[in-house]
C-alpha cells in the first residue's frame, strides 16, 4: 500500500480548455490531486483560501487580478504558499516579477509533462524550480538597470508611438524632461534608438502591447 502523501494542486489559468487537460494529465499521477481550477487572479486567490493548496501552477496575465498580483496578495496571507509560475511569457521581465513575489518556480507552457511533474513534486518538498534558461534570463534581469516609475510610464506612452510633446501633455512634464527620461531609458535598456528601446521592452516583457 503507498503510504506517501498526495500533492494537492490548484490550477489558475483564462483559458478553461488547456486547465481542464492539465487537470487530467495530473489526475492521472497517484501521488497528485487537483483541488480546483481558477480562470483569474481574484478566483485564485479566493480558492487558495477555501483549499490551501500544497502547489499552485499560476499563469501570469490572466483577468481582473494578474498572475503576478495574485502571487503577492496569496503570499501575503499565505507565506509558505507554494507557487509556480507556468506561462507563455519567457521575457527576463515577467521572471523577475513571478520570482520576486515568491513564486518558487517558473515554467514555460511547452514544458514536458515530465518536467512539470518534477517541478510540482521539487517545489512541494520546499525546494525551488528554475530551468537553467529561465535562470539566465534572471541572471541578465538582475544584472541591468531597473527603470524608474516615471521611465516606465514614458517607455509605454513610447510603444504606443506618441512623440515627445505628445508624451510631455499626458505626462504634464516638459519636453526637456521626456528628453531627459528617453536618455536614461535607452542607455538602461542597451539601446541607440526609441524605436529599438520599445522592440527591446516588448520581447523583455517590460512593455505590453496588448494593454
Amino acid at each position: 500500500m503507498n503510504s506517501s502523501p498526495v500533492i494537492r494542486v490548484l490550477l489558475a489559468d483564462d483559458h478553461p480548455v488547456l486547465g481542464q487537460g492539465l487537470a487530467m494529465l495530473l489526475e492521472c499521477e497517484p501521488d497528485i490531486t487537483v483541488v480546483g481550477q481558477a480562470l483569474n487572479g481574484r478566483e485564485a486567490i479566493e480558492l487558495f483560501r477555501q483549499h490551501q493548496p500544497d502547489v499552485t501552477l499560476m499563469d501570469l496575465r490572466m483577468p481582473e487580478v494578474s498572475g503576478v498580483e495574485a502571487i503577492a496578495a496569496i503570499r501575503a496571507e499565505f507565506p509558505q504558499a507554494r507557487i509556480i509560475v507556468l506561462t507563455t511569457y519567457d521575457g527576463d521581465e515577467d521572471i523577475y516579477r513571478g520570482l520576486q513575489t515568491g513564486a518558487k518556480g517558473y515554467l514555460l507552457k511547452g514544458t514536458r509533462l515530465e518536467e512539470l511533474l518534477n517541478a510540482i513534486r521539487t517545489v512541494y518538498r520546499n525546494q525551488s524550480y528554475i530551468p537553467p534558461h529561465i535562470g539566465a534570463k534572471l541572471a541578465e534581469r538582475m544584472g541591468t538597470s531597473e527603470l524608474s516609475d516615471r521611465e516606465l510610464e514614458v517607455l509605454r506612452l513610447m510603444a504606443k508611438g506618441k512623440n515627445n510633446p505628445q508624451i510631455s501633455a499626458d505626462l504634464n512634464i516638459a519636453e526637456s524632461t521626456v528628453r531627459f527620461h528617453i536618455s536614461h531609458i535607452l542607455s538602461k535598456l542597451g539601446v541607440s534608438d526609441r524605436t529599438q528601446a520599445v522592440i527591446t521592452a516588448v520581447q523583455r516583457g517590460i512593455v505590453d502591447l496588448s494593454v
